[in-house]
């Protein structure tokens, strides 16, 4: 009888180790799925305003055709952002993209009748709609690899989260923050 209290204390303490391993997995799956589908927000609404560009383009070249420049660097900065395969590059592109859409819109600003436009006008609004929802896509990816990356470093998490296949994600950043620090300027 005196060796079942032991075993009993042992029993124990596997039992409610064992029930701590399994919530603790359990919540970090459930972390690692929001942040799964707030990535998976961002990319839509970055798909989204890559097809909006060309649109653009295409309105804004019936006026001032011969900005070819602007407009190959515009196109080369949407294939980045639609090619980039993480956060890391797809900050990088963000601040391309920006820096790009701000000179295509300085060339915009020198044509009063393509300003007055409507397809043009219309552009723009979907174009500073989509930028808000990016911006909120992004906060909420950020906000979810930020409860994922406590987790996993927290401890005694931190002992066994890599062991189980869990490793911390990458924050969405823009690499050149000064140029997503202002949208790009839209004047009606």
């Amino acid at each position: 009888m005196e060796w079942l209290v032991p075993v009993l204390i042992v029993v124990g303490v596997i039992l409610l180790v064992g029930i701590y391993l399994w919530a603790t997995y359990n919540s970090l799956v459930q972390l690692n799925v929001r942040v799964d589908e707030a990535w998976s927000g961002i990319t839509v609404q970055l798909k989204r305003r890559a097809d909006l560009i060309p649109n653009l383009i295409e309105t804004v070249k019936g006026y001032a055709s011969h900005e070819k420049a602007v407009f190959e660097n515009v196109t080369r900065a949407r294939a980045e952002t639609l090619t980039a395969s993480g956060p890391g590059e797809a900050g990088i592109a963000e601040g391309h993209l920006q820096q790009a859409l701000r000179s295509l819109f300085a060339v915009a600003e020198a044509y009063p009748q393509l300003q007055a436009s409507t397809n043009f006008l219309q552009l723009q609004q979907a174009l500073v709609d989509t930028e808000d929802k990016i911006q909120a896509a992004r906060r909420f990816y950020n906000g979810g690899v930020r409860e994922l990356n406590t987790k996993i470093k927290v401890f005694p998490n931190n002992l066994f989260a890599k062991g189980l296949g869990f490793t911390e994600r990458e924050f969405f950043e823009v690499a050149d923050s000064s140029a997503i620090s202002e949208p790009p300027r839209v004047q009606f």
